[in-house]
């Protein structure tokens, strides 16, 4: 617990806490990148996703002071934009999974052979394989944006969504193998 507390996230939330010029914004610089990847792919909206933005910058200045350094800053402010998101979607009444993807299947291993690097080798894959990420559910692009753009471990993921390491190596398997059903289809080739 000593190295979080005497971590660069220690001097960045003792700044903003105590007023310093320049430190919330510093924090908001810090981790804007991770607040649009989660709440863009939820609500896929950008009008929607920046006001979520904001109300989630404006939801951690209101309670950094319950911030309790048990997990890493980055985790703590994920789990808010999660949670902003959430309601959002709660609110708007989209659905977060496709019907029957409950996340109950244990996947335990996600490596499948498939490399998403490889397909995006070239722009038109790149391209189809943005357009498929799209079509999937909200909960499944968030988890693929956290893992894969944000390079979250399963840990951390499972402290910003509160889903269970199993479940989120679940939805992680079922989105790639989605993923490569589609390329497959799309090209003719076999990813």
């Amino acid at each position: 617990m000593d190295d979080i507390r005497s971590s660069p996230d220690r001097e960045l939330v003792d700044a903003v806490l105590a007023n310093r010029p320049g430190a919330f914004e510093r924090l908001i610089r810090e981790y804007q990148g991770l607040c649009w990847h989660i709440i863009q792919r939820m609500a896929r909206n950008p009008e929607d996703a920046r006001e979520l933005c904001q109300d989630t910058f404006l939801r951690v200045h209101q309670c950094l002071h319950q911030y309790r350094y048990e997990s890493a800053l980055k985790s703590w402010i994920g789990r808010v934009a999660y949670t902003i998101a959430l309601r959002h979607l709660q609110h708007k009444r989209v659905p977060l999974v496709e019907h029957g993807d409950d996340g109950d299947a244990l996947v335990e291993n996600i490596g499948d052979g498939f490399d998403l690097e490889v397909a995006c080798a070239d722009e038109e894959t790149a391209q189809q394989l943005h357009a498929a990420i799209e079509s999937l559910p909200p909960l499944q692009r968030t988890l693929l944006t956290l893992y894969y753009l944000e390079e979250t471990s399963i840990p951390e993921i499972a402290r910003i969504t509160g889903l269970a390491s199993g479940t989120i190596k679940s939805h992680l398997f079922r989105s790639r193998l989605r993923l490569r059903g589609v390329l497959e289809t799309r090209t003719g080739v076999a990813a």
